[in-house]
């Protein structure tokens, strides 16, 4: 049996190979035998680089740059095996990097970002793989520019100043001292954001806000923004403000396209195909995959859906185990794999241990009759079978009672207990926690 797993990180538990790796550990109890990969993932966000090396292979190196304010810090990047550099942006310009009352886009800039890409230059690389994810930025990418060498002047011929603001006075863009091999370099960013440059559903209005933006900053970075589109133009007639990506990471896609000739592309995707994971899965029996936390974005292009996507194509079966899918407390309601599942091809698994009583030890399965089937001989040689009377009990209560009023029940009382203490830990440790 060949079994492929491939799942992302489990954000401030596991990352996406320490997740594989205990998936890989209870497999390999019940199957000694079986052949199993593992292909951490990201989607072009946090943990890109971590996944990219554990992957493939490679060096991670660590450079002085600077962060979003103009301070020295050390931020890393990878060089693969395969000499490809892979640079999370939010290394040296990520939101991460500031307090909160530090973040204002007017003056915030993707210098350090462009640092990187030097340096991974000097280091002889020429392909780029770069995730723009988690930016506290919204300079259009113009201090990335400068870092490589383009000239932004205002008026007068001097260099604008850093951060959106520095827009406001832009007058001039020169390529003419930009750096003479980023004509030799190819870039592909992972980007899941389809936003514009401009307009109300342009990078300003839509991240503008969790960046630190009032409603008047934002007005005055869009119309900064928009000038600095024109001129751009005129350098490169065939870029587009209204291209999709164009706005992401507060337009540094926009200058990806205009001056490096990139390529924006979805974050799975690149990931799936950089670690050629279409390769193993086409002639694998089952996929592993998950996340963290499903939510309404995994199916919107992170890596379960990619994966599932892959699965589909070939025809293998994958296994969603959501223990905890119907106990969602907060947010929205998140939609399971299996319910886009049009071809019968994801088998989803649950438990009632987690639903109705911890001590009803007993688990159910959503899949093809001749895998139930199957899994039910497997069972019975392993341990007999479950608990009859646990089974009888769940029976009749799923089938005589509201299960799903009962679900609204502990959802409501999870929710309260989380509420207060979450209050708690506001009230007595506030000075000493923050919230990622």
């Amino acid at each position: 049996m060949k079994v492929v797993i491939a799942m992302d990180s489990w954000k401030g538990s596991l990352s996406s190979l320490e997740a594989g790796t205990a998936a890989a550990g209870g497999i390999r109890d019940a199957v000694p035998d079986a052949a199993i990969q593992i292909f951490p993932l990201a989607d072009g966000g946090e943990g890109t680089v971590d996944a990219m090396l554990a992957a493939i292979g490679g060096e991670v190196q660590t450079v002085p740059v600077k962060d979003p304010l103009g301070r020295q810090v050390q931020a890393s990047y990878a060089i693969l095996s395969s000499g490809t550099a892979v640079i999370e942006m939010a290394a040296a310009s990520g939101l991460t990097l500031l307090a909160e009352e530090e973040r204002n886009p007017l003056y915030t800039s993707t210098y350090g970002t462009g640092q990187l890409i030097l340096d991974a230059i000097q280091n002889g690389c020429r392909n780029f793989i770069i995730g723009i994810g988690g930016s506290v930025t919204n300079d259009g990418g113009a201090g990335m520019l400068q870092a490589l060498g383009f000239l932004l002047l205002n008026a007068e011929g001097n260099n604008i100043a850093p951060g959106a603001v520095g827009l406001k006075d832009l007058a001039q863009i020169h390529t003419s001292q930009a750096e003479p091999l980023l004509a030799q370099c190819r870039f592909r960013i992972a980007c899941d954001v389809t936003n514009p440059l401009c307009g109300s559903n342009g990078c300003s209005a839509v991240f503008g806000p969790q960046k630190g933006a009032s409603p008047e900053q934002i007005l005055q970075m869009d119309s900064w923004l928009n000038h600095y589109a024109e001129l751009a133009q005129s350098i490169n007639p065939s870029v587009s403000a209204d291209t999709a990506g164009a706005g992401a990471a507060g337009g540094l896609g926009f200058a990806f396209l205009a001056f490096l000739n990139a390529s924006l592309e979805s974050g799975i995707s690149l990931m799936m195909d950089t670690i050629h994971l279409e390769d193993a899965i086409h002639s694998a029996d089952w996929i592993i995959t998950g996340e963290g936390r499903l939510d309404a974005q995994s199916a919107m292009g992170k890596a379960p859906a990619g994966v599932a996507a892959l699965a589909k194509k070939y025809g293998v079966m994958i296994l969603e185990d959501n223990p905890y899918g119907e106990l969602r407390y907060f947010g929205e309601n998140v939609p399971a794999i299996k319910s886009l599942d049009t071809d019968g091809i994801v088998m989803y698994a649950g438990s009632f241990s987690k639903v109705i009583s911890p001590g009803m030890r007993v688990g159910w399965c959503v899949a093809p009759t001749p895998v139930i089937q199957k899994m039910v001989v497997c069972k019975q040689g392993q341990d007999v079978h479950t608990n009859m009377w646990s089974q009888i009990v769940i029976h009749e209560y799923v089938t005589k009672y509201d299960f799903e009023a009962h679900l609204n029940y502990l959802r409501e009382l999870y929710r309260k207990k989380a509420q207060f203490m979450m209050d708690l830990l506001d009230e007595h440790l506030a000075p000493y926690i923050t919230y990622d």
